[in-house]
């Protein structure tokens, strides 16, 4: 630990793990190990002397450039805000500011996990990537900050040279790996894997020619690895509650445990696929603000798949956090769109709707695959109508809600006077939403 003195004051910074440089040196060896295995699979591997050399070259660099960051690298606590510090020959300074803390998570490389480290990630409003990345602690120790970082941002500290808590958690669903299987099994991915599969096999066994398989192979392996990243990414989804928000815990390889705090949600989307539907399966994905476009995909899950009761149940728990007690959105009134609006959408035409009471917006659409977007009106950035020339002939128009990187509602084919009406309606709920918005801190709402 280091103590400098900033503007008068001292802050006490700390280190990361010291077997941080070893396990980001790793890759270097993993690179001259692909080439050496690419190079005798080819048959041209030669002499391994050349390559030894390099390999024993390279390896001492990056353990050395790996222990040059780590002993360049320091965090603490300035007031209120996360400071750290890197860089050997460029120094640079972050400061997280922990009021606009939007989510924590802690993420375990297998590597990481077999030496017993995690890195933490913060999700900050406004920052395009992870703001506080902090690779790599002890995981008791990451679980310490997590819970120390938390309570700041909640308002709360703790008394001096006391450590803050870990917050009680009471978990709310875990997806069975059965579930999570017949998910991936009924999807559309899937189907066409299958489907390109049979071609393949057939083609082959018709020309008789194995190359034929290669017309294919470029398709078929990314909708295979699509389908293998999700089992892998949401094995063992599990969902708890907290004072400090929603826990969100899953992995198979590499394990992440994300934490949302109270208010932090922008919207959330219902999606019923047209397979999951005999098993009366949803999805539901949620927005958070913080996650740049990059991470935005990976922690878009909430619950990968569950029964609609259950689902429901948890988006009336979030719902409640983020704008107080309510029934849920099958309980907002739809308007369907005006019959002329198959002229432009044949098919989905009667799957679009709109509706909102005094809390949240609801839109739904989709035929094949069902959506339902809910937002609560505080969130929305913007409000905008659009209006296409085959609309602006039929009278019609589009209403657009504007939030961050993720989910973005928008109610398509309402008539045009109709969608003006939603616009002015929803810049006025969006202003009294916010006028009576709880304080950003969740520990000020308990006490007030």
């Amino acid at each position: 630990m280091s103590t400098p003195v900033e503007a008068g004051r001292v802050v006490e910074l700390r280190r990361l793990h010291p077997l941080t440089p070893f396990v980001r040196g790793w890759k270097a060896l993993a690179v001259i190990v692909a080439i050496l295995g690419q190079q005798a699979a080819e048959g041209r591997g030669g002499s391994p002397t050349p390559m030894l050399i390099v390999l024993g070259a390279v390896v001492p660099l990056a353990l050395v450039y790996g222990w040059v960051a780590w002993l360049f690298t320091r965090f603490g606590f300035d007031g209120e805000e996360l400071l750290i510090e890197s860089g050997a020959l460029f120094r640079r300074s972050r400061r997280v500011r922990l009021d606009r803390l939007q989510a924590v998570d802690v993420v375990r490389p297998l590597l990481g996990r077999l030496l017993g480290l995690a890195e933490l990630r913060l999700e900050v409003v406004g920052g395009r990537s992870s703001e506080g990345g902090l690779a790599y602690l002890g995981e008791d120790a990451a679980l310490r900050l997590r819970a120390e970082l938390l309570a700041r941002a909640a308002g709360v500290r703790a008394a001096e040279g006391e450590e803050a808590p870990e917050a009680p958690e009471v978990v709310l669903h875990k997806v069975p790996a059965g579930r999570l299987v017949g998910s991936v099994l009924l999807s559309m991915p899937t189907i066409l894997t299958l489907g390109l599969a049979v071609v393949l096999l057939v083609g082959v066994a018709i020309t008789g020619e194995p190359g034929f398989a290669f017309a294919i192979l470029p398709v078929l392996l990314p909708l295979g690895g699509g389908m293998a990243q999700r089992l892998i990414s949401e094995f063992d989804f599990t969902v708890a509650g907290s004072p400090d928000g929603l826990r969100l815990r899953r992995g198979l390889l590499e394990t992440r445990a994300q934490t949302v705090p109270p208010g932090r949600v922008q919207a959330l989307r219902i999606v019923s696929p047209l397979l999951w539907r005999s098993r009366g399966w949803v999805r539901v994905e949620v927005s958070v603000a913080g996650y740049g476009k990059e991470s935005a995909s990976e922690s878009s899950a909430l619950l990968p798949v569950a029964p609609r009761h259950e689902a429901y149940d948890l988006v009336r728990l979030v719902l409640q956090a983020e704008v107080g007690p309510h029934p849920g959105p099958e309980a907002v009134p739809l308007t369907p769109v005006p019959a002329r609006a198959r002229s432009i959408d044949p098919v989905a035409w009667r799957g679009l709707a709109v509706g909102a009471d005094d809390r949240v917006f609801v839109s739904t659409r989709g035929v094949l695959r069902r959506e339902m977007d809910v937002v609560p009106h505080a969130k929305a950035q913007s409000v905008r109508v659009t209006q296409g020339p085959l609309q602006r002939r039929l009278g019609l128009a589009s209403l657009h809600l504007d939030l961050p990187p993720g989910i973005r509602p928008y109610a398509d084919h309402r008539d045009a006077a109709e969608a003006g009406e939603l616009l002015r309606r929803e810049v006025e709920l969006a202003r009294a939403a916010r006028a009576r918005a709880l304080p950003e801190r969740w520990a000020e709402r308990r006490e007030g």
